[in-house]
């Protein structure tokens, strides 16, 4: 590598964390090991030499390496990798993670949703997809339907605050579908009864047509989202974790090689199921060191298209 290409992905990895995750030029010396007076004329570096505009415009080379490697080893169409943020040493790891994660995952999110083409698109669930369509620009396409692939509300009756697909549709102009049924049911009697409405058949029968599906990929662990949001308890956690489960999207869970696991709670679960080497776009937004294992998993399972990521995660994931 030259030093004009180092110095320029040095810059951009600098840009990433000031301007994106809003490290200060001494929390950006540190994790770089290098000097505040260096971070300073790196940051100020990468706007002369024309990366910093809305996004940072030159990637750096080793995230570019890696999302080509994540690509070749697990099939994928399309992948983004984004500066990692110092792994789980920094106490702020996901919140900086998140944030840059949002303006890649907007940025290729918008690639789709600006065809002027009608679009069939489903929307998941999380934290990290919730913050890329944040970021999304106001993009008027009624001739768009967003679908929203899991449960509507908790068995209590209280809501999903982590159901984006309504906020897509409001970015987008376009008609929103809610799936009407619990996110998880209280038996299996129920789930049946829930999926056996007419309501839910029609949304479900539109899922399975999506042209794009995009959605998170969480891990099953006490204080994950499911337990967070308190969509399982303690014990199913537990009861998940003995079977070998690592991780989950749309609140189906997965072990180590990405199996789907059948259990209790997947008796329950009213989220149309995921297909094994989709043959359209199915997009995951995730990163950090915690979410690791759970990504890699789901990549090995072959559920996903396309991954937008963090540079611990795609290590990790390529160390098979």
């Amino acid at each position: 590598m030259s030093s004009s290409t180092s110095k320029l992905d040095l810059a951009a990895r600098a840009a990433w964390m000031y301007y994106v995750a809003g490290n200060t030029q001494n929390e950006i010396a540190e994790r770089l090991g290098i000097s505040r007076q260096m971070a300073q004329r790196m940051v100020a570096y990468a706007a002369d030499a024309n990366l910093v505009k809305v996004q940072i415009t030159h990637p750096v080379s080793s995230c570019l390496e890696l999302a080509q490697g994540l690509q070749e080893r697990y099939g994928l169409d399309v992948c983004r990798v984004v500066p990692g943020a110092g792994g789980a040493g920094n106490p702020n790891e996901s919140q900086e993670v998140q944030q840059m994660l949002a303006v890649a995952g907007a940025e290729l999110m918008e690639q789709y949703l600006g065809s002027e083409a009608p679009l069939v698109v489903n929307v998941g669930s999380g934290r990290t997809l919730k913050a890329a369509i944040e970021r999304l620009s106001e993009l008027e396409r009624p001739q768009h339907q967003i679908v929203s692939m899991i449960g509507a509300f908790a068995s209590d009756g209280s809501a999903n605050r982590y159901d984006v697909a309504l906020q897509a549709a409001e970015k987008l102009g376009a008609r929103f579908y809610l799936l009407p049924a619990p996110r998880v049911a209280e038996s299996e009697s129920d789930r049946q009864q829930w999926c056996n409405h007419r309501a839910y058949k029609i949304v479900t029968g539109l899922a399975e047509r999506a042209d794009v599906t995009f959605l998170g990929i969480g891990t099953i662990a006490l204080q994950g989202a499911m337990h967070e949001d308190g969509f399982i308890d303690d014990g199913e956690v537990a009861e998940l974790q003995r079977q070998g489960a690592v991780g989950e999207m749309i609140c189906h869970a997965f072990d180590i090689d990405g199996v789907m696991l059948p259990s209790s709670l997947s008796a329950r679960v009213t989220t149309p199921p995921l297909t094994q080497r989709p043959q359209r776009p199915v997009i995951a937004f995730c990163g950090g060191s915690k979410k690791a294992e759970a990504v890699r998993a789901a990549l090995r399972g072959g559920w996903l298209t396309g991954l937008v990521t963090d540079e611990v995660c795609a290590r990790h994931a390529l160390q098979d």
